[in-house]
């Protein structure tokens, strides 16, 4: 189960999202000829990815902020990038710009301080804005947990797309990077599932402030018709949606 895109659309131009999609593709371009050789990538991650041990034995920051950006490979990379273009727009139309980039990268820190919790003294370099996006995917769950998202689902030969809630698609996911991380050893490498997770969780903790201002569970039934994959609305109510008043 793959979401692929959300029928919520935002009120105004994520220019931070698609800087940060901007950015990432970036950053990855300019390293990608190291792929071809083994010791200089290896170098690469450890001088700038986030490894526990460095920050735990060496005091070495950095790459809590640095790891945000790299990728490991093509598909690392399409894949957080797709899930920030589904969920970032509509987090940055309500919390404003600057506002959002500030969460996105605590999110992101708060996700490496929980893999870190999970593995103190590992070695393993980890890279990828995964975190920082699972706690938008936090922050969306608590905004717009019955906003309509298409989901690609791929059983060996079969292939369908079908419509469901945010609130489905999201709960699945941080249970399954919960499941996940119990189930693994991360000194081993692989997925940062307890990254992931903690992420989301700092992303919905960030949020709720902004989402008591707007009228807690009110503001879900404020939120104007969403459409299906059918493009049928969903019977929401359309009323204008409250803005929080921002000081200048």
């Amino acid at each position: 189960m793959f979401p692929i895109r959300d029928h919520n659309p935002s009120g105004t131009t994520p220019f931070v999202t698609y800087g940060l999609i901007a950015v990432n593709i970036a950053v990855f371009a300019a390293y990608w000829p190291l792929f071809g050789n083994e010791r200089a990538i290896a170098i690469f991650f450890h001088n700038w990815a986030m490894i526990p041990a460095q920050v735990t034995q060496q005091g070495i920051y950095s790459g809590l902020l640095t790891s945000l950006f790299l990728h490991g490979g093509i598909m690392h990379l399409a894949g957080n990038m797709l899930f920030l273009w589904i969920f970032g727009d509509n987090m940055e139309d309500r919390m404003g710009h600057l506002p959002y980039l500030g969460f996105y990268l605590a999110s992101g820190l708060a996700a490496g301080v929980a893999q870190i919790l999970g593995a103190p003294l590992s070695g393993v370099p980890m890279v990828g804005a995964s975190g920082a996006i699972a706690g938008v995917m936090g922050g969306y769950l608590l905004l717009f947990p019955r906003a309509r998202v298409d989901v690609l689902l791929i059983f060996i030969v079969f292939f369908r797309v079908i419509t469901i809630p945010a609130a489905l698609v999201l709960v699945l996911w941080f249970a399954f990077q919960v499941l996940a991380g119990l189930g693994s050893d991360p000194d081993m490498g692989g997925v940062a599932y307890w990254a992931h997770a903690g992420g989301f969780v700092a992303g919905g903790v960030m949020t709720l402030p902004l989402f008591l201002r707007l009228g807690g569970p009110r503001f879900w039934a404020l939120q104007p018709a969403v459409l299906d994959g059918t493009g049928r609305a969903t019977g929401v109510r359309r009323t204008p949606i409250p803005r929080v008043r921002r000081r200048r």
